[in-house]
């Protein structure tokens, strides 16, 4: 299997067809997708929603009413902000209710190809300790 291009500010890493480039991914959106999507709702989220509160928002959204893509959709432009990424093929809410497993995957990989795995969860950036020397005095 061939190495995802290097992620570019800008640009999406792979096509919205692009299932092939990551079968994991792929399979999982088409099958159990609240998986997915609880994984990239955990990360865009920066760990304040767990994996399992979106997967199973997207899960009821889904199965009650047929509309989860209006969960998704939201991380979609969210994940499309956070990288500046155009609205391609069209706009977030169309690309979601057109090809849902497509879209969820993409956005699994996007996050996978720019080094935030989703299967990984939210990793927070560890806190940086205090320049040595440095302390507070009453003054």
């Amino acid at each position: 299997m061939a190495a995802a291009p290097a992620p570019q500010q800008g640009q999406w890493t792979t096509g919205l067809c692009g299932c092939f480039e990551d079968l994991s991914s792929c399979c999982c959106s088409c099958c159990c997708p609240c998986i997915p999507v609880g994984q990239v709702v955990n990360v865009l989220d920066s760990g304040n929603t767990s994996c399992c509160e979106g997967g199973l928002i997207f899960c009821v959204l889904e199965s009650l009413t047929g509309l989860g893509c209006l969960y998704t959709c939201g991380y979609r432009k969210k994940l499309r902000m956070r990288f500046g990424l155009s609205a391609d093929p069209c706009n977030d809410f169309l690309t979601d209710c057109c090809c849902l497993c497509c879209s969820i995957a993409q956005t699994h990989r996007e996050l996978k190809n720019r080094n935030m795995d989703p299967s990984q969860g939210y990793i927070a950036t560890p806190p940086t300790a205090p320049p040595v020397g440095q302390f507070m005095h009453k003054g």
